[in-house]
């Protein structure tokens, strides 16, 4: 018999029972330091005081009225996110799935709409993550998330990451957008060099293409910068944001300039829930804080500690570890043993944090750590790793 909640997941028997920062208490009393923050959602922990307030002073005026009026608290984090972005406008949404979607819309309508309707295709690359709708799984091409699920929707050439050569040889007549993740993740954390990122800009400007980043997990400063592609000194034309920017909140934003925008019309893209007052009260406490210079600077400062340390408890580890990888506080861990050995044997200490491709286990800290919770983190893997090759 299947159980009432749909067996899509492969569930630890662990739950909890409250979070505060960085830790989470579970059912059985028992404390971990959570690493994983919900997969880079919880970017500043968990029951983070400035966010419970905003939450809790919204809920008790306005839940949700629809975007058939005009919602206040989505104008005001709009025009925030337009003032610190590229962007010019702003599509609020649930997930990073539909901001992806809204990206890719937005791509296909920017070409319809100068006459080019034949360029809906899009270059994506191999590794990519970016989400779990039938047209984001057809966009990343993973045959694992694909396997059952067929016809598999159209209009995406898929090349290697990182390799210029083979994504200008699979621009044709039909290529109307490139997306790119500029961090993989569910990939194996597997940072994009600045210069292939330069280089994409490049590349879609000589052809008028539209350049797509899905800073879904990448972005609202976990690289230490307010968004990853920050640190290459070039803007896309849209970008897909989540996760961390709802701080635990269900949210998703699809921010575009205005040449890609500009056809997205009265009744082109639509959402019930996306951009309530709710949502949009957790946005605006996170931005109260992520958009502060001086965090994004002690966040990357927390970050080149934290890669220090890691190198060397690889470097001790050589058993266990292989490679440290990543960029600011989107961190992996590259294993000699099976990550998923791995991943248990951390969370025997008391640390949480979650598998990806290439035998990497990810490490996600809330944006927030301090440089104790560091250590601590860093005595749970050492004693980990004793222990597995004991």
């Amino acid at each position: 018999m299947l159980p009432a909640v749909m067996p899509t997941y492969n569930r630890l028997d662990l739950s909890f029972t409250h979070g505060k920062g960085a830790y989470l208490y579970a059912t059985d009393g028992r404390r971990y330091l959570d690493f994983a923050s919900g997969i880079a959602v919880n970017s500043l922990g968990h029951c983070h005081p400035h966010l419970v307030k905003a939450l809790k002073d919204q809920a008790e005026k306005l839940w949700h009225t629809s975007n058939l009026y005009r919602v206040p608290e989505q104008e005001k984090l709009a025009k925030r996110l337009v003032d610190s972005t590229f962007a010019d406008t702003v599509f609020f949404g649930n997930s990073g799935a539909e901001a992806m979607e809204c990206a890719i819309k937005v791509a296909r309508k920017y070409q319809s709409a100068k006459g080019h309707p034949e360029k809906a295709r899009i270059i994506a690359v191999e590794g990519a993550f970016h989400g779990r709708t039938l047209t984001t799984l057809a966009a990343a091409g993973n045959k694992k998330y694909l396997d059952g699920f067929g016809p598999v929707a159209g209009g995406f050439d898929h090349v290697p990451f990182g390799n210029m050569n083979e994504l200008r040889n699979a621009i044709t007549p039909e290529t109307g957008a490139i997306i790119v993740e500029p961090v993989q993740g569910e990939g194996g954390i597997r940072p994009a060099s600045l210069d292939y990122l330069r280089q994409l800009r490049a590349v879609a400007d000589e052809y008028d293409l539209l350049l797509v980043f899905d800073e879904v997990q990448c972005g609202v400063g976990r690289t230490g910068k307010l968004f990853a592609h920050e640190w290459a000194g070039v803007t896309p034309d849209v970008m897909a944001v989540a996760k961390g920017i709802g701080g635990g909140f269900p949210m998703g934003a699809c921010l575009a300039n205005e040449k890609a925008a500009a056809a997205m019309t009265y009744g082109t893209h639509g959402s019930t829930f996306g951009g309530n007052p709710l949502a949009m009260a957790v946005g605006n406490a996170v931005m109260d804080v992520v958009s502060d210079p001086a965090f994004l600077a002690q966040v990357d400062k927390v970050a080149r500690d934290y890669w220090v340390k890691l190198e060397k408890l690889v470097a001790r580890n050589p058993a266990v570890f292989e490679q440290v990888r990543g960029a600011g506080l989107m961190l992996g861990l590259k294993c000699v043993l099976p990550n998923g050995d791995v991943q248990t044997a951390f969370r025997n200490e008391g640390l949480l944090i979650v598998g990806a491709a290439e035998n990497v286990v990810r490490i996600l800290p809330p944006l927030n750590i301090s440089a104790t919770e560091v250590d601590e983190s860093i005595q749970m893997m050492e004693t980990a790793a004793q222990k597995l090759v004991s």
